[in-house]
């Protein structure tokens, strides 16, 4: 059964959500790539406020491609999530709540995500036409310089992702890949 939640999500509807639920985000997520996680953190180490609120936030890593005339958005598929392993303890510290993107996550981060009670949604890469259907509206907030990685407001609606590791660092990586994999005995 699909789950719908809404953003920015508050702990109560994270510790509902399990490693394989498959989920249809609506509300308002946040867009950044490695630059841009770059300058949030050094904005927080100097003490200076965010341009949007981080408490309950999701941030979906994508650099979109630019809209063609009429189109809110580009294709906005999901970016390899590692590159922001390095920033991400600090941001779920601050009380980011929600990530998407795709691929692993480092051990810090997972021991982060179950300290601040955190998700790790995957979105489909390869899908992101059909994702960007489900972006109803885009805005540049910050770091505009950044071109495709400058810092986004997107609205949502039904936004379809797989919870990939839950709050309580239940790893769909790391549990499917046991499941699947073939020994020389078989």
């Amino acid at each position: 059964m699909t789950k719908k939640i809404t953003a920015p999500l508050d702990k109560t509807a994270i510790v509902k959500l399990e490693a394989g639920d498959e989920v249809l985000l609506s509300g308002e997520i946040y867009t950044s790539r490695d630059a841009g996680h770059k300058r949030m953190i050094e904005q927080i180490e100097k003490g200076e406020e965010l341009p949007f609120n981080i408490k309950d936030a999701v941030i979906y890593y994508v650099g979109p491609s630019p809209n063609k005339p009429g189109e809110i958005i580009g294709s906005a598929g999901p970016t390899t999530s590692y590159r922001m392993d390095a920033y991400t303890p600090k941001l779920l510290d601050s009380g980011l709540s929600g990530m998407i993107g795709k691929g692993d996550r480092n051990e810090d981060v997972i021991q982060s995500m179950i300290k601040n009670k955190a998700v790790y949604f995957a979105a489909v890469g390869g899908a992101a036409a059909l994702i960007s259907d489900k972006i109803v509206s885009s805005e540049i907030i910050a770091y505009e310089d950044l071109g495709t990685e400058a810092l986004r407001r997107l609205i949502v609606k039904d936004f379809p992702c797989i919870v990939v590791i839950d709050s309580e660092g239940h790893d769909l990586y790391k549990s499917e890949k046991v499941k699947y994999r073939i020994t020389n005995n078989e």
